[in-house]
């Protein structure tokens, strides 16, 4: 349950820590810590940890009311902060995940201060129709206050404009498939071109425009200290990257963040980055969802918005690589993916959000960064032939969704 602005919030208590376990599966690893960060050099603010833990876990979308509500949460955050993992994404739009993700990081105060980790939240959408949107000045206003309450801190360490794609102006020749193109022959079409840079297109663009000046006036005062926009279809978010950069104060943005974007199905991201650095100025690009959203699951969310057919491409994929575990592959499809996106971010120095639900996901995650990052898993030629088995699927006539976009639709009004 998506709580909107005004409405009363749902109330979580946890016993006393001392009154919570902390045994052996709740402690870190000897030597597998999550060392390596990503960010600009020279920069007032810590650079982020190469993994960042996906806090949309702490709802409904991947959890039951029973899990949310229990110590496990507590658990999870302490065991990642222990890991290094010591930076956290949210949203107003996960439900209860700031306040769960809150009495947390309050309860761990102790071993875990204010300042040894980061908190990245969102603003702007509260639920699925297009009257669940607030860009308003007044209402990212409102959020930022109710994000502060709820993860008890006086500061966030970045603050996204959620999801704009669904409120700026289309400027695209279509709503799915494979988007480089937007990065050459189709720039136009796009709004990509070099004469575009400043071209707002509508009142949707405006409202995106007016949220990013709101939290920039929050960054003046240090509420937030960096300023960013996530969604989906990276042209979009690139058009956008552009223009505020050519918008006055003409102040690029600090992070962009896209989901589904860096994985074995789709990984235009690789192609993309340079363009928002270059082009729009961003500081820091942030890739989410590794596991495209659950879709590399055994048991695919009822909710996922991708098309049939990339779902269907997905399940064989799990089939196949489950037939590999089989015969000595290992793993599955969901620790493939997972060590193919760490592979690919560490190359472009891009931190991955993943969703962390239990202590053995804390420890998978863990040991599958140790094993890209400092044991070169990435050059195994065994580990590469098992890649190029399930692009290969992904790309094959029949099936022909490597690196297709799925649609995201216009929301209805309410």
């Amino acid at each position: 349950m998506v709580e909107r602005l005004g409405a009363p919030q749902p109330t979580f208590s946890l016993p006393p820590l001392s009154k919570i376990p902390d045994e052996r599966e709740d402690k870190a690893t000897d030597g597998k810590l999550v060392t390596t960060t990503f960010g600009p050099t020279g920069s007032e603010l810590p650079k982020i940890p190469a993994v960042v833990f996906g806090a949309a876990s702490f709802s409904a979308f991947y959890n039951d009311d029973d899990h949310i509500s229990g110590v496990t949460p507590l658990r999870v955050t302490r065991l990642a902060l222990r890991y290094g993992i010591n930076a956290f994404d949210t949203s107003p739009y996960y439900g209860p995940s700031e306040i769960v993700l809150g009495n947390a990081l309050n309860a761990l105060e102790n071993e875990f201060p204010r300042s040894s980790y980061q908190i990245f939240t969102k603003c702007g959408r509260f639920g699925n129709t297009r009257d669940a949107f607030d860009y308003t000045p007044e209402g990212v206003r409102a959020s930022i206050q109710r994000s502060l309450q709820r993860l008890h801190t006086t500061y966030l360490d970045t603050v996204y404009v959620h999801d704009v794609e669904f409120i700026a102006d289309l400027k695209a020749p279509r709503t799915s498939g494979d988007h480089r193109s937007a990065l050459g022959i189709e720039a136009a079409a796009y709004g990509l071109e070099e004469e575009d840079k400043a071209t707002v297109c509508g009142d949707g663009d405006r409202e995106v425009l007016a949220a990013v000046s709101e939290l920039r006036r929050q960054q003046e005062v240090g509420v937030v200290k960096r300023v960013g926009i996530s969604g989906y279809p990276l042209p979009t978010l690139l058009r956008l990257a552009i223009l505020v950069k050519n918008t006055a104060p003409y102040k690029p943005l600090d992070v962009v963040m896209s989901y589904c974007h860096l994985n074995l199905q789709n990984h235009t991201l690789l192609d993309f980055k340079a363009a928002f650095e270059e082009r729009a100025g961003v500081k820091q690009v942030i890739s989410a969802s590794p596991l495209n959203m659950g879709l590399f699951t055994p048991v695919q969310p009822v909710w996922h918005p991708a098309s049939d057919n990339v779902k269907e491409a997905a399940r064989r994929a799990v089939e196949l690589c489950a037939k590999a575990s089989g015969e000595g592959g290992g793993g599955g499809l969901p620790k493939l993916a997972l060590e193919y996106a760490f592979h690919k971010a560490r190359e472009i120095e891009t931190p991955t959000v993943v969703g962390l639900s239990t202590l053995k996901d804390v420890h998978e995650n863990a040991q599958i960064w140790y094993q890209v990052d400092k044991l070169g898993l990435g050059e195994n030629e065994g580990w590469k032939k098992r890649v190029q088995a399930v692009t290969d699927l992904f790309e094959e006539k029949d099936v022909g969704v490597l690196d297709y976009s799925w649609e995201t639709s216009r929301l209805p009004s309410d």
